[in-house]
């Protein structure tokens, strides 16, 4: 009479030989795909290279002739001026004139729509490399008034001509940050750092030194001389 033990054991040898064939490729698979996500960031404080500053002034006249010929004598005022203080005269930029029909009111304050005269505005911007200058160029330039100019000034931007590439500089030390900090939470949990799975590049933030301002889209200030550019980076690596 044969032993029905033997069958069931060879069977059940088969049944964990095939088991641990099976499993063996699944842990490596398991293992290949254990990864660890870490955001990255740097900050960098920059100056701005490039400054543009607008002023507009303006003429007005209960007839449009006498406004214009007000405007235009504006117009030499301001551009002696901004010439005496250093700026070429090429760089001066002069829009058109824009015009502005006048009309009367009654008492209630609705218009009656009698002309009753024009008022005519022109602006003049000016760009310079010379950032120091146009900040003061922005403050003093009310003084056209003593000269009978009626004048506003407007707060110069200041941009960074080459924040494109300072744009690429920050991510790759953003990245660097990240890599930094995977390799030290890693090395406390027993494990080593491997290839890179997946980067996702957060928003810049352009802000005036100090600031603590922080948008989900962004910000690129032009108010500020001096800016901290930040970028920001979600990286995340194979872990072994």
């Amino acid at each position: 009479m044969k032993n029905p033990v033997w069958p069931a054991a060879l069977l059940a040898l088969g049944l964990v030989i095939a088991a641990w064939t099976l499993s063996s490729p699944a842990m490596e698979f398991v293992n290949s795909r254990s990864t660890i996500t870490v955001t990255g960031s740097a900050k960098k404080t920059i100056r701005a290279d490039l400054a543009v500053w607008r002023g507009s002034f303006n003429a007005q006249s209960p007839r449009i002739e006498d406004a214009y010929a007000e405007l235009e004598a504006s117009a030499r005022r301001v551009r002696a001026y901004l010439v005496g203080k250093g700026f070429a005269d090429s760089a001066l930029v002069f829009s058109q004139v824009m015009t502005q029909t006048l009309y009367g009111r009654s008492a209630n304050g609705m218009e009656t729509g009698t002309v009753e005269g024009y008022r005519l505005v022109q602006t003049v911007e000016v760009r310079s490399s010379d950032v120091d200058r146009i900040g003061t160029l922005a403050r003093q330039s009310t003084e056209l008034i003593r000269q009978g100019v009626r004048f506003e000034s407007n707060p110069p931007e200041y941009l960074v001509t080459g924040l494109a590439d300072l744009k690429v500089e920050m991510l790759a030390a953003a990245t660097r940050d990240a890599r930094a900090r995977a390799l030290e939470m890693a090395r406390n949990a027993g494990s080593k750092v491997g290839r890179l799975r997946a980067a996702r590049m957060g928003v810049f933030q352009v802000t005036p030194t100090n600031s603590t301002m922080v948008t989900d889209y962004g910000i690129n200030d032009t108010s500020s001389l001096e800016k901290d550019i930040t970028s920001v980076v979600s990286v995340s690596f194979e872990i072994r």
